[in-house]
């Protein structure tokens, strides 16, 4: 059974363990777990249990996110070629890989695609950095450098060199999704 808390945005969800007589209320990966005697909070024992109340089995964790880990990561931009020698230094320095994001101030993909690859990158934020290129704003021979031919192009570079790369011509979450199994094969 499911109910609806005071908040509209948290739901409930019951569920009965025969094996130990609990009930616990699930909510967004967090969940209350009580006595079975309990129901939505109210104690239906007799008066001379009342005083009991406070010494049985509660448990609760917190109905809030995991502000622990950032909810999206800003792409760091890439200037010149200088600036992509230096970045993949760095990066064959500490045996990680990049990605690139080469788009346009024009392309209506590479803008709307940009903020999810800025979530995508908070998930992998100790694994990798995620970096972005304005081919408009860059001398031309960094384009050709990345062999860009169409935006949004997202590339993963690792040890210097270019290994894969997703053209995200189609549907925004298709391209995440290619993006995102592209990254599990490097990382």
């Amino acid at each position: 059974m499911s109910i609806l808390a005071p908040n509209s945005h948290i739901l409930y969800r019951e569920t009965y363990s025969p094996k130990d007589q609990n009930q616990q209320l699930w909510s967004a990966g967090s969940f209350l777990n009580t006595s079975k005697s309990l129901r939505f909070g109210f104690d239906q024992r007799k008066d001379s249990d009342c005083k009991k109340i406070a010494n049985r089995d509660c448990r609760a964790n917190s109905f809030f996110p995991d502000l622990s880990r950032p909810q999206s990561v800003e792409m760091e931009p890439v200037t010149d070629s200088d600036h992509l020698d230096q970045i993949l230094d760095k990066a064959t320095d500490h045996c990680q890989p990049i990605v690139i994001d080469w788009m346009a101030t024009w392309c209506r993909k590479c803008i709307y695609i940009k903020p999810k690859l800025e979530k995508l990158a908070a998930e992998f934020d100790t694994k990798l950095k995620f970096y972005f290129v304005d081919v408009n704003k860059v001398p031309q021979s960094l384009v050709k450098r990345g062999n860009v031919s169409k935006m949004p192009t997202i590339q993963i570079w690792k040890d210097g060199e270019m290994k894969e790369e997703v053209i995200g011509g189609h549907k925004a979450w298709l391209v995440l999704e290619e993006v995102r199994e592209m990254i599990k094969k490097y990382v």
